[in-house]
């Protein structure tokens, strides 16, 4: 499949920061130490304008990858290929390393619900959503990654694990995944997920990004609200899985309550100590004689 991305596999990136107005200015005045910017696409895609002009600019310093929240891969609606133009436009102007929507499903009857609704795992939804990956991926001209979601709700009639759902998707549909770490955690305290049967059988050989957010605790829940620092027991999942696969690009979410740049900057350099650590641990000792 011809690409205009760049392939992750030649560069896994490191460290990177969802990029947020509030820190663009200060970034481009200092152009701080972080290996790449993640864009919300659809914050950009409108042509002309500062928002669009903020992606440019950044990308003229960074790689940048971009995270859509509008494909509504799992929809009974037709594919939306007007906003699909955009994004492919937009990609080719920053020359995006990665571009990545979610597992879910957002419109219904073209009535945008403005929320990442979770998808039923069966084998009526798994062939639904491969067949619009592909598609999408034609029309793109390159592979996309795929975000395990938040929810708050089961379906009775899934038949199938989610873990199992996401590997055949990526597998039947030749997309990549994007692990989002604290997604999972929510799922493990919302609906009992297995968190580290997870880790253990996600396909490894797709894993294109990893996603780290904060979540605000309500008691009954947990809200996927990417509102805080990074949970110690997400960070504790995040290591686990860098023990089965260190050379995978983090990214650091963080949409409201946006803090200081230093307090984002913080959480980046969190992973990268995490990372170094493993590595450090992964060196051979030599013997003395």
């Amino acid at each position: 499949m011809r690409s205009f991305y760049a392939s992750v596999a030649s560069n896994t990136l490191g460290v990177g920061v969802g990029l947020r107005s509030p820190h663009v200015a200060r970034i481009l005045k200092d152009l701080p130490s972080l290996d790449w910017f993640e864009l919300l696409a659809d914050n950009h895609i409108v042509a002309g304008g500062w928002a669009r002009q903020q992606a440019i600019e950044i990308a003229q310093h960074y790689p940048v990858t971009m995270h859509c929240v509008g494909m509504s891969i799992g929809s009974c609606d037709p594919i939306n290929f007007d906003y699909l133009k955009k994004v492919k436009q937009l990609a080719v102007e920053v020359q995006t390393r990665l571009l990545s929507d979610h597992l879910c499903w957002t419109t219904w009857n073209s009535q945008n619900s403005h929320d990442l609704l979770p998808l039923p795992f069966t084998e009526e939804a798994l062939a639904h959503v491969v067949d619009r990956i592909v598609r999408i991926q034609d029309y793109l001209g390159s592979r996309i990654a795929i975000e395990n979601v938040s929810s708050y709700l089961t379906y009775k009639h899934s038949t199938i694990e989610e873990v199992e759902f996401v590997n055949s998707v990526a597998q039947q549909a030749d997309c990549l995944i994007l692990f989002d770490i604290n997604n999972l955690y929510v799922n493990h305290v919302n609906n009992g997920q297995q968190t580290y049967r997870y880790l253990n059988n996600i396909d490894i050989t797709r894993v294109a990004e990893l996603h780290l957010a904060g979540f605000e605790n309500k008691e009954q829940y947990v809200l996927d609200a990417h509102n805080d620092t990074v949970h110690d027991n997400v960070w504790a999942l995040y290591e686990y899985f860098l023990r089965r696969k260190i050379d995978v690009p983090t990214l650091i979410e963080w949409d409201h309550n946006i803090p200081e740049f230093e307090v984002l900057y913080a959480e980046a350099m969190k992973a990268c100590q995490i990372k170094q650590q493993l590595l450090r641990e992964r060196e051979p000792v030599y013997a003395v004689s």
